[in-house]
């Protein structure tokens, strides 16, 4: 393994003994996933349209969800509150306590995985088990405690009609959950007789989205942050809008100029497949998805698909193209629909040797699949392409939001296992919002993206305190229940 403790300076050379039918296969590859300057710029266009076209009465495939949520934390918040996170693997409950220090907060957490049969089953077996985990929570930390009732902020990561910001009634789910009786149906209510029947002093103030929550938690230590973005199992942003420009709340006749945290939910963008430069693997993905025809953006860009357009591409190279790859090998376990996730391109992208053995020892691990050496070149070229492009088409959202309000720099805090753990991603998102909003060679990049702080903990306890203090100054638009 002489050849292995050599580190890889560049892979510009590495292709040089590439049969030439590896070679005329890798550069079709190349011509099926580029995004080019052009066709980002066309895509940043229509999806300023469709941003648009969400806050209109009559709406459209982006939602643009209203979250109540009105105004950016001041940093003087304070006191205790219990923060909710359902995202798509984990549950996580927290205890924030804002401090007497503007802009400070301590937070104790515990994590539980959601079991896969969960994500399948009946709506009463879900809530039964985050409200155990909640018990479990509370007891564990304040053991022998008589506990007076606590505020929640629930972090509820999936798209939700909010007419108040203490309800919200799912649209559809989600990052591989089928849940049924959840469907167009209020939340809150649910989670809250589950707690009820565990005794619980807990009410649940704010439902929230994890990304507005990244918003107003980065906001909280950041003030230049307009925009919170996820680039995880999902993809999502949040931002503030005027209520003088999103026509379907005008009855309520709130001031033109107040500020309105929009959850776009803008993983359905291009739903209607206008501009979005969908390869055969898209199609396949979306074909064989439990939900056809949705979430169009989020299955070319998100981390819980990024793994299985390896995959399709991989099996299309052995099954329709004569074999190319893996002759004489059981290619048995790379037929299994999403073996692979993110994380197999991130190791391969992130392998730190000129012959690519640890690259060549996954597939072995993983797959039972030996891998020559030209073909490890092709798997790695592959996985740069797919990762590449997932960061590029990210930026677009982040810049059609910026076209639109006309925000010329800010900062935008991003979380997500993609954007924190998938090597060049946040680079090649950098270098894709340069080219979209044409900022000349010798200028700093003017929107920077940046690791968030919590928002599905952190940014849940803030508007739980803003939404506390909205209710108790009497502004109560926007809140369903009484709080005070």
């Amino acid at each position: 393994m002489v050849e292995s403790a050599r580190r890889r300076p560049s892979r510009k050379g590495s292709m040089a003994d590439m049969p030439q039918n590896l070679l005329d296969q890798i550069k079709e590859l190349e011509e099926l996933f580029t995004v080019d300057q052009a066709r980002l710029k066309q895509i940043v266009n229509h999806f300023v349209k469709e941003l648009t076209k969400g806050l209109s009465k009559e709406g459209g495939n982006i939602p643009m969800n209203v979250t109540w949520v009105l105004g950016f934390p001041t940093g003087e918040e304070k006191g205790s509150y219990l923060a909710l996170d359902m995202g798509g693997t984990n549950l996580r409950v927290c205890e924030v306590v804002l401090s007497e220090e503007k802009g400070e907060f301590d937070i104790t957490q515990s994590k539980y995985r959601i079991p896969e049969e969960l994500k399948t089953g009946g709506s009463d077996d879900m809530w039964e088990y985050i409200a155990d985990c909640v018990q479990q929570f509370l007891e564990y930390h304040h053991e022998g405690e008589t506990l007076s009732e606590l505020p929640l902020g629930f972090t509820f990561s999936y798209p939700a009609t909010q007419d108040y910001v203490d309800h919200g009634i799912l649209q559809r789910w989600t990052k591989g959950f089928d849940i049924d009786g959840v469907e167009g149906e209020d939340v809150v209510p649910m989670l809250s007789a589950a707690l009820a029947k565990r005794k619980l002093p807990i009410k649940i103030v704010a439902l929230i989205n994890d990304t507005t929550g990244t918003l107003i938690a980065s906001a909280y230590t950041d003030t230049d942050t307009k925009i919170g973005c996820i680039f995880g199992t999902g993809v999502n942003a949040a931002y503030m809008e005027n209520a003088g420009s999103i026509p379907k709340i005008e009855h309520y006749n709130l001031p033109p100029d107040t500020p309105v945290a929009i959850n776009c939910e803008y993983g359905a963008f291009d739903n209607d497949h206008v501009v979005l430069p969908m390869t055969p693997y898209d199609i396949i993905i979306d074909r064989d998805s439990p939900r056809p025809g949705q979430q169009a953006f989020e299955k070319m860009t998100a981390g819980l698909y990024l793994g299985e357009i390896f995959r399709l591409v991989l099996l299309d190279l052995v099954d329709n193209k004569n074999q190319l790859i893996f002759q004489n090998q059981d290619v048995s376990k790379l037929r299994k629909p999403y073996t692979l996730d993110s994380s197999f391109l991130s190791a391969i992208e992130e392998d730190p040797f000129e012959n690519l053995s640890e690259t060549q020892d996954l597939f072995e691990r993983t797959l039972d699949i030996r891998v020559n050496k030209p073909e490890l070149e092709l798997c790695r070229r592959l996985a740069e392409l797919i990762g590449t492009r997932a960061a590029r088409l990210s930026a677009c959202g982040v810049a059609a939001i910026c076209t639109k309000k006309n925000i010329r720099s800010c900062h935008v805090s991003a979380d997500g296992s993609v954007f924190t753990k998938y090597p060049h991603f946040k680079e090649r998102g950098a270098r894709a919002l340069r080219e979209i909003l044409d900022w000349a060679p010798h200028e700093d990049d003017k929107v920077t993206i940046n690791a968030a702080e919590d928002g599905s903990g952190v940014g849940a306890a803030l508007i739980a305190a803003l939404t506390l203090e909205r209710a108790k100054a009497g502004n109560l638009v926007g809140i369903k229940q009484k709080l005070c």
